[in-house]
């Protein structure tokens, strides 16, 4: 069967004096049923085409089930008189949560198991599921989640009653994915955030349970560039509804006790400030840019949130990035970064400490934690090689002690990997970290198999976590490497901003800077070389595509972001409008034309590309199913040489792929089986 071609329909678009030709704009219409059938080929050639890898998927498929413990638990985290934990049994696609009645933790071995909430339970054969938000109430009697079956993010929530394992008959459809659901400090009232028809969370509302009259509009966003998100204080004493661009933050706080009240402002949002609030005893805690790119920490009296009142707890340092804090009763934890690694930091007595590690490459963050009166504080460490471990750190004298640390099935043994962390100067003089982990004897042999990862884009952080996924990828000898490249927050606020608006081209200069540093040093060559990235990753891998497709054996696109231009200019589009403060305005047309500059779509030419698995999801908000479909078409007519171009889309789900553990996972392995194919041809 030969690689479908998509019909060419002449449609031009025109701004600012510039005539932008877009033969398959038409693919955009997901009712024609030319669309369906156009993407319905795509999938029928890409299963052909993976049909003679299928011995090499199910390969890499069983040695990642192999690498899954029987029963992987999560530690019990105590909230009252309950220890709450989930756990994931070999067999099953979907998380068990449950929770042990007990006091103190070294009763749980005598407590009696409580399922709360059994996703498998909720599963159709086949179908699409997705599980996120989960709150107990107060009292612990009821418990409110957050569900979906169609991929998109718009969410149900349903209760649970605790004491006869029935649902109530509150229903709330339409909540958005995620910091979109709270409970008031009664278990009578649930705040909930819905979306607006760009899937933009934009309304509060309150819900009281049982009641037949309609649930009360509490707030509206209506800047079109700004979100809403519900959450409570680690306290539980107030609930924080925050309005925030990229760029700029709003919050507004209510006593939990008092859900009737109206929530009163904190700062109004200044262009540029970011910021966030906890409570703390009697005082606000407020994590904010103004004055301090890297963020400092001020507090100030809940009845007195004046400027004038606000004092620091410790100075400022540029060198350390604070991310979020979480208070204690007696101490408060701190998240941040410094020198590009992910850090904790406890501050109690007015002294603020590190947290230190025995290895010199690692991820260390604060774990989930429901108790805030408690002396115990969960700390989570693990590196590219460390199975994740979780430590109880006393918050009075910061003694700690691991508590577990994840098992891996099989046999697994740390002191046969590596991890590494290198650095590659790009033109500006920029030091590029790329953390690489492999099998001890992997660049032995020559140029490895070498996939290279990156992602660079809305300030997310890309840290060495430790996946006993890519652990059956490194015992093929495949070598994996992260470039930690700009666009990131990896080496602190800056790092980010010099890899958005019109910065943005460092991302990519960043990473064929990545690529070209591996191959200069020999660890791979551009035969066994493949580049990775998703959404915005995957707008990342179109712009490598174009810019220096010489370098790799293959790239794989994941659900990416690649018609920028018209995405950006379409407000119309789920979200469009929220990314403006992440890539510009294109009706300014000083970021129209550097967009242009760099959106693969815009730059497809007549020349060679590498081997390419490009997939999307037909239900996708985020990045719509016709950004993929349409570049793909334009890659076929273009691309001069005989390369695999695969399209695959996935017509139930969304954003995320498939769920349920083992279809992700064999979408996974069949993913790699591709760029095996492509790098590692020995296998």
């Amino acid at each position: 069967m030969e690689a479908p071609k998509a019909k060419r329909v002449p449609y031009e678009h025109i701004l600012h004096n510039d005539v932008r030709k877009d033969n398959y704009h038409w693919l955009k219409d997901r009712e024609n049923p030319d669309v369906i059938a156009y993407l319905e080929a795509e999938n029928a050639y890409c299963e052909i085409v993976m049909k003679e890898l299928e011995p090499l998927t199910e390969r890499i498929y069983k040695d990642m089930i192999d690498k899954i413990p029987d029963i992987e638990e999560h530690v019990p985290v105590q909230s009252g008189e309950f220890f709450y934990y989930s756990r994931m049994e070999k067999d099953l696609q979907y998380p068990i949560f449950c929770r042990k009645r007990a006091k103190r933790r070294d009763n749980l071995g005598a407590s009696v198991e409580e399922v709360i909430l059994d996703v498998n339970a909720l599963a159709q054969e086949g179908g699409y599921l997705s599980v996120t938000v989960r709150r107990m109430s107060n009292d612990h009697t009821k418990l409110a989640y957050l569900e979906n079956r169609d991929g998109s993010d718009r969410y149900t929530a349903y209760i649970k009653d605790m004491s006869t394992g029935r649902l109530l008959a509150d229903q709330i459809p339409g909540v958005f994915i995620d910091e979109s659901l709270e409970w008031d400090a009664l278990g009578q009232h649930l705040f909930y955030i819905t979306v607006d028809d760009t899937q933009r969370p934009d309304k509060l509302w309150r819900h009281t349970i049982g009641a037949a009259t309609p649930d009360e509009l509490v707030y509206v966003e209506k800047d079109i560039t700004f979100t809403l998100t519900i959450s409570k204080s680690r306290s539980g004493q107030y609930l924080l509804a925050k309005s925030e661009s990229n760029t700029t933050t709003e919050i507004r706080y209510l006593r939990a006790d008092q859900p009737q009240e109206k929530f009163r402002m904190l700062d109004e949002r200044r262009s540029g400030v970011e910021y966030s609030l906890e409570h703390w005893g009697d005082q606000f805690l407020i994590l904010t840019n103004d004055g301090a790119k890297n963020f400092r920490l001020l507090q100030c009296p809940v009845d007195d949130v004046t400027v004038p009142a606000r004092r620091e707890l410790f100075a400022y340092d540029e060198a350390r990035y604070l991310e979020q804090v979480y208070p204690f009763a007696n101490a408060l934890l701190l998240e941040g970064r410094e020198e590009g690694l992910a850090n904790v930091w406890i501050f109690r007595d007015g002294q603020l400490d590190k947290l230190t590690w025995e290895e010199s490459i690692y991820v260390a963050s604060v774990a989930e934690n429901l108790s805030y009166s408690t002396h115990e504080a969960l700390v989570e460490f693990e590196s590219s090689i460390t199975p994740e471990s979780t430590y109880a750190i006393n918050l009075l004298d910061s003694t700690r002690v691991c508590l577990h640390t994840a098992a891996v099935q099989g046999d697994y043994h740390p002191e046969n990997y590596r991890q590494s962390r290198w650095w590659a100067t790009a033109d500006d003089g920029t030091k590029i970290p790329l953390n690489a982990m492999y099998r001890a004897d992997a660049l032995d042999r020559g140029p490895a198999p070498l996939i290279l990862y990156g992602y660079g884009s809305y300030g997310v952080n890309i840290d060495p976590h430790f996946d006993p996924l890519q652990v059956a990828l490194l015992d093929l000898g495949v070598v994996w490497v992260t470039a930690q490249v700009r666009g990131g927050s990896e080496m602190g606020r800056s790092w980010y901003e010099d890899g958005k608006l019109l910065k943005k081209c460092n991302t990519f200069t960043d990473f064929i800077t990545a690529a070209r540093y591996l191959i200069n040093q020999g660890y791979t060559d551009q035969a066994h070389l493949a580049a990775h990235g998703r959404s915005a990753g995957g707008l990342l891998m179109g712009a490598v595509a174009n810019m220096a497709p010489d370098l790799f054996a293959a790239i794989i696109p994941g659900v990416p972001f690649v018609d920028v231009v018209s995405t950006m200019l379409d407000t119309s589009i789920p979200l469009t409008s929220l990314e403006w403060d992440e890539w510009g305005n294109p009706t300014d047309p000083e970021f129209y034309w550097y967009m242009k500059s760099y959106s693969p779509y815009d730059h497809v030419t007549n020349k060679s590309y590498p081997h390419m698995f490009v997939t999307t999801g037909l239900n996708d908000p985020r990045v719509a199913y016709w950004e993929p479909a349409k570049w793909v078409a334009r890659l076929r007519e273009a691309k001069t040489d005989d390369h695999v171009l695969l399209l695959k889309t996935n017509m139930g789900a969304g954003h995320f792929g498939a769920s349920g553990r083992f279809n992700h996972i064999r979408e996974l392995a069949g993913t790699y089986a591709f760029i095996l194919d492509k790098i590692a041809s020995n296998l």
